[in-house]
């Protein structure tokens, strides 16, 4: 054994053992009580506002169920991901682990509630479209179900091992894992059941994350060895003697960004998942936003009206259409994403079609209960398949035009693709709960098994002001990274940009787990939701 490893193995670490206390678990105990009762209590106050009595309705226990499952794997995520947050404030001394995850856990829960939901619906519109519309069947459930199973189990596996995994990795593989069991189940090929496209633009960015971690926080670790000349920043600490005042601040500072960035980011894939099992199980009250500004009517009108003037044109010669055979053909474009002569004209029927239903009513708030489930889905279809003829050369959309469909499509979302407080209050809660539970696993990995030198305070606050950026930029794109691959892949930078070297059997590990985390859950949701359709 090297001398290195003799005083790594000899040095005495953080203080990990620390719990939150007799009163501090009686208060964690309580706030998931708190959590339950309060999702319980706001389906049931939406509901009756809609007219809806939920003792009535017979997948009313399923929808609790699913709720929960939805809020576990926020849960999970919390002590999962998040552990990544507080290892360089704690192998630091900069902050008591027990302080530092309940502090996390705090951060968390404000980056959720302060989020703008871009994120949620990015992931959601990897669904296959035909179960996006009928969520509420049995086939919807089965769908939630799976994939919300086989992410909490891989996430868990992981987790037991001490591997430092992606939990949107995981959650992206359990819905590509969905939609290919759903096509070959109805006999069509498991290509043609994801949207490639965006399952490509989503993967680019969890495979370009981990690089951007890596090189950038060795970038910066070297520009700070050039511009900062103080040797206790990248010395390790000495026992439990805390750091200077001005690097504990700059630690705790990135510590607090790293877990306001990933509870801004990660908590919207619950939402996401969440508001599908709520529109698909009570479509009168959350189908629809019944809460657009006054002037919503008014500019969603004059928006529609310059649509149809933009496709009207484009739009080659065919017979009348009526309402069904637009939709059928919509749902087809943007399954099987193939512009037909009949595409654009049945986009224009419902372009039509949805006018005439918000001029009738007048406000989305006066949808009757019976209509509201078909209104969203017209304006889902639409939405999503406006979205796709903006990218169709064929069409030769000029800037104007292109600029006017956008405007169009914003409306159409302003009306579908909203999230109510609530939603995000019980995510935050759960986010920021887990943060509080199971960290130490991944924080020993990420603190003491990554680089084979303790952690510097340098190397610490380089890899989490990258990860912050990262994460950051990443929400503003609506798009889901990895914290996890973008903070370790960091921790790694700094190592080998200082030649402190590696470990390789927890890089070995951590690319094992990268490279398997995609397969797995692909074949373990497809399992779960064809079983699942069988006994639903």
């Amino acid at each position: 054994m090297t001398s290195a490893a003799l005083e790594r193995d000899h040095r005495p670490g953080p203080k990990l053992d620390d719990g939150l206390g007799r009163a501090g678990t009686a208060g964690f105990a309580a706030a998931i009580v708190v959590t339950i009762g309060y999702v319980v209590f706001n389906v049931w106050r939406d509901a009756a506002a809609a007219s809806v009595d939920p003792l009535t309705l017979l997948p009313f226990l399923l929808l609790l169920l699913a709720l929960v499952i939805a809020l576990g794997f926020e849960f999970v995520n919390g002590f999962h991901d998040t552990a990544n947050a507080v290892a360089t404030v704690i192998y630091t001394n900069s902050m008591p682990a027990n302080v530092a995850v309940v502090w996390s856990g705090f951060f968390n829960f404000l980056g959720v509630l302060l989020s703008t939901g871009a994120v949620a619906f990015g992931i959601i519109s990897l669904l296959p479209i035909e179960l996006i519309l009928q969520v509420g069947s049995s086939s919807g459930f089965a769908m939630v179900f799976a994939l919300l199973i086989a992410a909490i189990l891989w996430n868990l596996a992981t987790w037991r091992l001490g591997i430092p995994s992606s939990s949107s990795h995981t959650l992206i593989g359990s819905i590509i894992g969905v939609g290919v069991a759903n096509a070959i189940m109805q006999g069509r090929s498991g290509s043609a059941g994801v949207d490639w496209g965006k399952a490509s633009e989503i993967g680019q960015a969890l495979l370009v994350s981990p690089l951007i971690g890596f090189g950038l926080a060795a970038l910066l670790f070297l520009a700070m060895k050039v511009l900062i000349r103080n040797r206790t920043l990248y010395e390790a600490p000495v026992g439990d003697t805390p750091p200077p005042l001005w690097i504990r601040s700059l630690l705790i500072f990135t510590c607090t960004g790293v877990s306001f960035a990933h509870g801004s980011n990660d908590g919207q894939k619950g939402m996401g998942l969440i508001m599908l099992i709520l529109i698909g199980t009570v479509p009168t009250a959350y189908a629809l936003n019944r809460a657009v500004p006054a002037q919503y009517e008014a500019q969603f009108a004059a928006n529609s009206t310059a649509a149809a003037r933009v496709l009207t044109p484009r739009a080659p010669p065919v017979p009348v259409i009526d309402e069904a055979t637009a939709r059928a053909r919509t749902e087809r474009y943007i399954g099987e994403h193939l512009l037909t002569p009949g595409t654009v004209p049945a986009i224009a029927t419902l372009i039509g079609t949805i006018d005439r239903q918000v001029r009738e009513y007048g406000t989305l708030a006066k949808v009757p209960a019976a209509a509201s489930e078909n209104m969203r889905n017209d304006m889902y279809l639409t939405s999503e398949a406006i979205k796709r003829l903006g990218k169709e050369p064929s069409l030769a959309l000029s800037d104007a035009d292109a600029t006017v469909l956008t405007e169009y499509r914003g409306s159409l979302d302003a009306g579908t693709r909203f999230i109510p407080l609530w939603v995000k209050v019980a995510v935050a809660l759960a986010l920021g709960l887990g943060t509080m539970v199971g960290w130490k696993r991944i924080v020993v990995t990420v603190g003491e098994k990554i680089g084979k030198t303790h952690l510097t305070y340098a190397q610490g606050a380089s890899a989490e002001l990258v990860a912050m950026a990262t994460i950051f930029g990443a929400d503003t794109m609506g798009l889901p990274v990895s914290t996890t691959h973008v903070l370790s892949s960091g921790v790694a930078g700094t190592m080998a940009a200082n030649r402190s070297g590696l470990q390789l059997a927890t890089v070995r590990n951590l690319l094992m787990a990268w490279v398997l985390t995609l397969p797995v859950s692909v074949l373990l949701s497809g399992s779960l939701y064809m079983l699942l359709n069988r006994i639903f």
